[in-house]
């Protein structure tokens, strides 16, 4: 009764005039940010993130998280109409979705996509709503040594569970940490890696580097490729809707499993592009006809649907109650609370509940509000990819520049965006993971304060870790994800 009495209060705040402006605000840039491949739910909101500074926290998080759905939304227009992910996740919905459209069908695959994300949302919201207390206040008995294994938890999964060699993996963690390391020690106040640039005294801004490493990134990326956009022209009317609506029951086992997947993968570092495909892959696999997976099955639009919009949601659970983000784009919305002097954690759940509820009331709305606007304007989304991206592009690049400049203020944040937009190309193009190395920035501090508290409590003896069941269980599971890589290297050994 409490939760449901404090979803009402959430509901309260987040129905006042300016926070529905600023929802419906964030589901059309979402969806723009969607629609346009080279940008993403992490990128747009890194990017549009200092536009936020003169707004009240509560404000603020309601429509950067409704940019985040919109985003997730507008992936799938252009993966069923031009078979061009607008999102990382939304590559497995091209697998039948463009299909789909090729045969006429392109209306039945929207709705089914929209309608998909929509519900693997709304599970995950209640997951959050009704979970999200229980975890706080079992947090509260957290110290440093907890803290800190729970931090070791992070990292490790990223490690054990990335699909990415685990070595870059680790590698992209590392540069991460040392660039975090940069500036003022917060412990004992002297200089690190400043080499006598006062510029680098409060170290690089967290804000610089997203926009640097997702925005300019990913558009130099996308430049070099030569994007071109050709594909199927959408719009869907209300008979649609109703006639997909009818058919879509008859994949219920499909949604829950995709759901459970989705938010599985979210509350683990494992985030939404690995999701969508982990939930395709087993939906194709159960499914009694698997041979038409990849030729325009409905199924194979309904999973990896269902499944990021989960993973995307629950990502935002270990964020609220730990401090712990779930994915690239809920570090990118914990470096923003940060930015706004809220801690997460906890304590955020007594201390600054107007926030807490009204961001989980906003994420009920902004669903059902990205929705239907999905649905009703589809032929606009589908019209913009008809703009040159040769012209997208330098006005995506000048915002990253308008949006790093506005930080401080100071040119040299331009300079420092560009710098981190050619190491994030650097990084795509030799297929480093990025969301590792974002994970260890936002994190590293923390990580560092919680690991050197718990040392000075226990004068240097590491068994701090596991003096307590809480500190020993979380650590010792942290270090199964460490090694995890190396038992199924072994497997393969002894296979061979």
């Amino acid at each position: 009764m409490d939760e449901l009495n404090n979803l009402f209060h959430g509901f309260a705040v987040a129905l006042t005039l300016p926070n529905i402006g600023f929802m419906l605000i964030g589901i059309f840039l979402g969806v723009l940010i969607g629609v346009l491949p080279g940008l993403g739910g992490a990128n747009g909101v890194a990017i549009l993130l200092p536009l936020t500074f003169g707004m009240s926290p509560t404000s603020a998080i309601i429509m950067l998280s409704c940019i985040y759905w919109g985003a997730l939304f507008g992936g799938a227009i252009t993966s069923i109409l031009f078979n061009i992910p607008g999102e990382p996740w939304s590559v497995a919905t091209t697998f039948d979705g463009y299909p789909m459209a090729q045969k006429g069908k392109a209306a039945q695959a929207l709705t089914a996509a929209f309608t998909s994300s929509f519900v693997g949302a709304f599970v995950a919201v209640l997951m959050v709503t009704f979970l999200a207390p229980v975890v706080a206040k079992f947090a509260l008995n957290f110290g440093p040594p907890e803290f800190f294994a729970v931090q070791l938890l992070t990292f490790a999964s990223f490690i054990g569970m990335s699909k990415e060699p685990p070595v870059k993996t680790l590698l992209a963690m590392m540069l991460g940490f040392a660039l975090a390391a940069v500036g003022l020690d917060s412990v004992t106040g002297t200089l690190r890696m400043t080499y006598g640039q006062e510029s680098l005294l409060k170290g690089f801004d967290f804000l610089i580097a997203v926009i640097g490493l997702f925005g300019i990134g990913e558009i130099l990326l996308t430049m070099e490729e030569g994007l071109a956009f050709k594909g199927q022209k959408g719009r869907i009317s209300l008979k649609d809707v109703i006639e997909t609506w009818k058919e879509l029951p008859k994949y219920w086992a499909t949604s829950v499993r995709a759901c459970l997947i989705g938010c599985w993968m979210g509350v683990t570092p494992g985030g939404a592009t690995p999701a969508s495909f982990m939930s395709y892959g087993t939906a194709k696999r159960i499914s009694k006809q698997p041979e038409n997976f990849g030729k325009g099955a409905i199924e194979g639009v309904i999973a990896p649907e269902t499944a990021a919009h989960a993973a995307g949601t629950s990502a935002l659970l270990p964020m609220l109650t730990l401090g712990i983000p779930g994915s690239p784009t809920a570090a990118v919305l914990l470096g923003g609370l940060l930015i706004w002097g809220l801690q997460p954690g906890p304590l955020l759940f007594t201390e600054q509940k107007d926030f807490v509820w009204g961001l989980i009331a906003s994420m009920y709305l902004g669903n059902i509000v990205g929705l239907i606007v999905v649905l009703t304007t589809v032929p606009w989304w589908a019209a913009i990819l008809r703009i040159p991206f040769s012209i997208i592009a330098p006005v995506i690049v000048v915002i990253c520049a308008v949006g790093a400049y506005t930080v401080h203020n100071s040119m040299l944040d331009v300079v420092l965006m560009l710098v981190f937009g050619l190491m994030g190309y650097a990084f795509k193009k030799l297929k480093y993971p990025l969301a590792p190395l974002v994970l260890a920035l936002v994190l590293g501090d923390m990580a560092e304060t919680s690991f050197r508290q718990s040392m000075l409590i226990s004068k240097g003896s590491l068994e701090i870790f596991v003096s307590t069941p809480l500190a020993g269980s979380i650590t010792c599971l942290a270090l199964i994800m460490l090694v995890w890589p190396l038992l199924g290297l072994f497997k393969k050994l002894n296979r061979g």
